[in-house]
C-alpha cells in the first residue's frame, strides 16, 4: 500500500486533525467554566453577580471567536499538507499546545483586565500561537510545493490572516504596559479585517469553482 492509498503519511495526518479538534473542543469547553453564578441569591445580589459576570463573559466570548479562528486556520493549513512530519509536526504540536494554554490568560484576562501584565500575557499567548501556525505553514510549504490556483489562494488567504493577528496582538503587548484600555480597545480592529478576509476567501472560493 502507498501512502496515496492511505499509507503512513495519510493516516498520520487523520490523526493529527483527530488530535487537533480534540484539543481545540477542550480548550473551547473549559473557556465556559469562569462563568458561574452563585445559589441563593436575593434580587439585588443576583443583579450584582449577573454584573461582576460581564468580564467573564467577554473574554469568554474573545477567547471562543479566536480559538475559532485558529481552528478554522489550523485545518486550512492541514489541507493543504500531504502528510505532516517532523519538523511541521513539532511546529503543530507545539501550537496546540499554546491552544491548550490559552483558558489560563483568558482567566486572567477576566478577572485582571485593569492589570497591564494580564492583558500583555493573553496579547502573548495569541501572538506565540499566531507564529506557531506560521512556522508550520511555511515548513508544509517548503516540504511540498502547493499547486492549483485554489491551494494557493487558500494558502494566500491563511498568511494574510495570521500575519494581521501578528501585527495587531505584537503592538498590543508593549501597548498594555503603557495602558491596559488602549491595548483591549486596540483589538477591535481585528472585526473589519476579519470582514474584509472574509470577503476575500469568499471570491476566491467562487472564482476557482468557476
Amino acid at each position: 500500500m502507498n501512502e496515496s492509498e492511505g499509507g503512513p503519511g495519510p493516516r498520520n495526518l487523520a490523526r493529527l486533525i483527530a488530535l487537533s479538534d480534540g484539543i481545540f473542543a477542550i480548550a473551547m469547553t473549559l473557556l465556559v467554566l469562569d462563568i458561574q453564578v452563585t445559589g441563593d441569591l436575593d434580587d439585588a445580589g443576583f443583579r450584582r453577580m449577573l454584573h461582576a459576570l460581564l468580564p467573564n463573559i467577554g473574554a469568554y466570548v474573545l477567547s471562543f471567536a479566536i480559538l475559532a479562528g485558529f481552528w478554522r486556520d489550523h485545518r486550512r493549513i492541514l489541507q493543504l499538507a500531504d502528510r505532516v512530519e517532523g519538523l511541521s509536526l513539532r511546529f503543530a504540536l507545539a501550537g496546540l499546545g499554546a491552544i491548550a494554554l490559552l483558558p489560563f490568560p483568558t482567566t486572567l484576562l477576566s478577572e485582571y483586565a485593569s492589570q497591564s501584565l494580564a492583558v500583555a500575557l493573553y496579547a502573548g499567548t495569541v501572538l506565540v500561537i499566531d507564529l506557531l501556525q506560521l512556522a508550520m505553514l511555511c515548513t508544509i510549504r517548503r516540504e511540498r510545493r502547493v499547486s492549483g490556483a485554489g491551494a494557493r489562494h487558500a494558502e494566500r488567504d491563511v498568511v494574510t490572516g495570521l500575519v494581521a493577528n501578528v501585527v495587531v496582538f505584537g503592538a498590543t503587548v508593549p501597548i498594555a504596559f503603557v495602558s491596559a484600555r488602549a491595548a483591549l480597545w486596540s483589538w477591535l480592529v481585528l472585526i473589519p479585517i476579519g470582514v474584509v478576509l472574509s470577503r476575500r476567501a469568499r471570491a476566491h472560493t467562487r472564482a476557482d469553482a468557476r
